[in-house]
């Protein structure tokens, strides 16, 4: 039982490594606005490929998302090597 428990959080603790809370919270908060974005201003007859269809639409607010939250993920920085 213990041994599932650290699965568990060593899953969390990868997957919150390859995607940082903020850059998740980002695709999220996207997804809702693309959505929102289809249903108030949408396009009714069909030739906007980006708002006339409600999937295209989350999509598109999903990656704008990922891109503003990735803005604001820590950098790594290396020590410089100090080495004459």
């Amino acid at each position: 039982m213990e041994n599932n428990q650290n699965q568990k959080m060593s899953f969390t603790k990868r997957f919150f490594s390859i995607i940082p809370p903020l850059t998740l919270i980002g695709i999220l908060v996207g997804a809702i606005g693309g959505y929102i974005y289809y249903i108030e201003i949408g396009c009714a007859s069909g030739t906007c490929p980006l708002t006339s269809n409600p999937y295209m639409s989350i999509l598109w607010g999903a990656v704008m998302g990922y891109l503003l939250g990735d803005m604001f993920k820590k950098k790594k920085t290396v020590a410089p090597d100090t080495e004459k």
